[in-house]
């Protein structure tokens, strides 16, 4: 599936955040020179999840945001990875990849 050289550039930087961990919206955006609102725009267009772990980008306070499958779906993927949710928040300090 085609997508922009932009989305592409993101995809790239996201695959190397690991399982376990989490990126924001607003970090991934500093790392592939895209403001975080177009993060969001194309986390909820990723044609690749699961290999595209488009799960794994939360708010910067720790807040899930959005995902395309349901939170619900993206609360399960990241339990299952070992990253623990209280009150649909995530430990920035202890699962934040950090670039």
């Amino acid at each position: 599936m085609a997508v922009s050289e932009k989305a592409q550039r993101v995809y790239e930087l996201l695959k190397k955040v690991p399982a376990g961990k989490v990126t924001t919206y607003s970090e991934l955006g500093k790392h592939a020179g895209v403001h975080q609102r177009g993060i969001a725009s194309i986390m909820h267009a990723n044609p690749f999840a699961p290999e595209v772990p488009c799960h794994r980008v939360v708010m910067s306070d720790g807040r899930l945001g959005g995902y395309s499958l349901g939170v619900e779906a993206k609360i399960a993927l990241l339990t299952k990875e070992n990253v623990e949710i209280i009150d649909n928040l995530v430990d920035i300090d202890k699962y934040c990849h950090r670039w």
